[in-house]
Formats: C-alpha cells, structure tokens, sequence
C-alpha cells in the first residue's frame, strides 16, 4: 500500500500544536511499519530536514502561487494522484474536495463551524480568514472521507452531533505526548536554558497565544488578582507572544504595571520546552476550548502541578484526580487554585507525582498503531 500524508507545514521554523501532531505521526509510523510505502507532501520551507530519513518514506515538495488554497485544492491532489497514492491522509483539519486519491481526514475540532465571525474583535485576521476557509471546505471534505480521525471522545461527540454520522466512519483516537517530555534534572542544562531565556527564579508557565481560547485574558486577570494577594512572588513565564498584544490586554484589565512581571521567550524549539516548564512552580492551561490539549499532558510529564478547565476535552484528558479543574471563565477560581498550590507544598507535590504517571497512559506509538490500522482497513474495503 502507498500512502500520501499532507505535511504542508511541516518544514515551517515556527512549528504548533496540528504540525507537531503530523511530525510524531510520521515518526511513529517510520518505526513501526517497514512494510507500506510513504509520500510526505510538504510546502518547501527552511525547516527541511525535520522528517528523518527511511527507506519506505519519501518527501514531495510542492510549491503554489496561490497560496495555502492552491497548495491543498489544486496541487495536493494533483501530486497524490500522480505519485499514485493509494489512500492520502489530511492531517490539518481540511483537505481537497475534488481528490481521485481516496481520503482519510483528521479532523481537530470544529471551533470554526460552531460559532465564528470575522468581525469579532478576538482574534488576529490570519486566524479569522482560516477559519473562515474551514467554514466552506471542511463539510463537503469531510462528507466524501473515507474515514474521519478525531483526538478526543469529546470532540467526536461535537463532530458527531454536528455532521450526524450513521455509520463508522468516525473514529477518536487520542493524541500522545513526546518521550523528550520529562522532568529535567540535569543542572547544567537547566541553567544553561535559564541564562538563554533569561527566565525569573519562580515563576508560573502559561502556553498561551492570540487565539480567544487560549484565555489570555483570563489568566492575565487571574495573574494581576495573584500579584494583589502576593505582591511580586511569582513571574509568569509566556513563549512566542506579541508585546503589543501584551501591553493592549494589560492596560484593558487596568494593570499595565504586571508587564514587570511577565517574561516573554520569543520562539522556543520543542525540543527546549522541558528545560523551561521542569522549572516551574505551576502549568497553567485554564483553555476555553480544547479538542484534545497536549500541553495538559507535556506540563504532567515534567513534574509540574497542572491548572486546567473543566470544559471540553480537558478533564478527559487530565483524569480524576492529577490536576486542579477550574472554570476558565472564571478568574478567581483561578486565582484560588495558584493559592492552594503556592500554599499548600503536600497538594503540589500529590498533583506532581499523580500527572507524571497520567502521562503515561498516552505515547504518539499507541495514536501511531491506530492510525496504521485505520489505512489497512480503508486499504482492504477500497479492494472489496
């Protein structure tokens, strides 16, 4: 069997959440399948030699004039169909509608077809024009999938209730988390990315950006309501985030003064991120809506107490017991779960030890195995 996976992204430097999910899919599968033949499709990139190499995979640039659209309706399908593809797997939420090669489509979420505008103040144009191209494609890419991969039972629930499958073609498998993703104890090294990153001696991490359900401004409001209380014990620690963004959030909650205690990394390879949340007091992940929530699973890996939401995906993802649930719409329940943590050492500890052992129960070789069997099985009814 030869199969195509869509990697459009994959080469971009500045690598998130559906990118990385792709890039472990083919990692997984390069070790456990010496069998079948693989096509990676791919935009060109600097980031070009992230896909390792192995006998039975092959990478295919593809380039576009026209963009993210022309690359996935005109030169993806295009390129399977001449590569002859047996089955091409969409890995990012859309895909072709017009494709001869039979598809399998992994489907996030459906944030963008459950409630979305383009005039809403949140969120950047980029993010409103994506989900605006969702909206169009996704139903009509996902009406003539073979099969229909989703990453939590929550969010087959949403896509089951909103499409009404009748039959099997919807399937949940759930997401996994890096074996590079542990607590990090070696001292060179945990210094090393503290003098890089010019990280603060206690802090709490928030992986956050400008997307509406990430809750910025709920953790901000939180965090100013924290410093209220503690005045000065805590920094906040955020990756890639805009200044401007920042400062504008800060002076609508009316403490422009907090920007003191927030420290910005810039960009920070995946790879890095244990070193810089093994140091951390508390991950905070109080997200909106999540379809599955990595970080939930990255932050427990490394040791580190985790505050998450009691909505969508999240409790299914954290378990009973490992992590402190909380309305995200909520900042003093928030606030409240940064105090029973700060001030209660035995419960950090209880939550640290519970959330490394949850981790485990999720690896990027068991969603690999899945997935693999998925293609045999849209493989064998295609030759029936």
């Amino acid at each position: 069997m030869k199969i195509g996976i869509e990697g459009q992204r994959l080469f971009r430097k500045k690598k998130h959440g559906m990118d990385m999910v792709a890039l472990e899919l083919i990692k997984n599968l390069q070790a456990i399948d010496g069998k079948n033949e693989y096509v990676i499709f791919v935009r060109p990139d600097e980031d070009n030699t992230c896909i390792p190499k192995a006998p039975n995979f092959r990478v295919v640039e593809l380039s576009s004039r026209f963009g993210y659209p022309g690359w996935e309706q005109i030169e993806l399908p295009r390129a399977a169909f001449r590569e002859g593809c047996d089955v091409l797997h969409c890995t990012s939420n859309t895909g072709p509608i017009f494709c001869k090669v039979p598809l399998v489509t992994t489907l996030h979420d459906i944030i963008y077809l459950e409630s979305i505008s383009i005039f809403k103040k949140e969120g950047t144009w980029y993010q409103k024009l994506g989900n605006m191209y969702r909206r169009y494609f996704v139903p009509p890419v996902i009406k003539k999938s073979k099969k229909v991969i989703t990453v939590s039972h929550y969010e087959k629930h949403r896509i089951n209730t909103y499409f009404g499958f009748k039959d099997d073609r919807l399937t949940a498998i759930h997401n996994g988390v890096g074996e590079h993703f542990k607590k990090v104890t070696d001292t060179a090294l945990l210094s090393s990315v503290k003098k890089k990153y010019n990280l603060p001696d206690n802090y709490f991490f928030f992986l956050g950006n400008t997307d509406p359900k990430k809750n910025t401004i709920g953790v901000l409001r939180a965090f100013s309501k924290f410093n209220e209380i503690y005045p000065d014990r805590n920094h906040l620690v955020m990756l890639d985030y805009d200044e401007s963004e920042l400062k504008r959030i800060l002076a609508s909650i009316g403490n422009p003064g907090l920007r003191s205690l927030i420290h910005l990394t810039g960009y920070v390879p995946n790879q890095i991120l244990p070193a810089i949340i093994s140091q951390a007091c508390i991950f905070l992940y109080p997200s909106l809506r999540e379809s599955f929530g990595i970080p939930i699973l990255e932050g427990m890996a490394c040791g580190v107490p985790v505050i998450t939401s009691n909505t969508s995906s999240m409790p299914e993802v954290a378990g009973e017991g490992t992590a402190l649930i909380i309305d995200p719409f909520n900042p003093d329940e928030i606030v409240h779960a940064m105090q029973r943590l700060v001030e209660d050492q035995m419960l950090a500890k209880v939550l640290s030890e519970k959330g490394v052992e949850r981790a485990k129960d999720f690896s990027w070789e068991s969603m690999a195995r899945h997935v693999l069997d998925l293609y045999e099985n849209v493989y064998e009814e295609i030759k029936s």
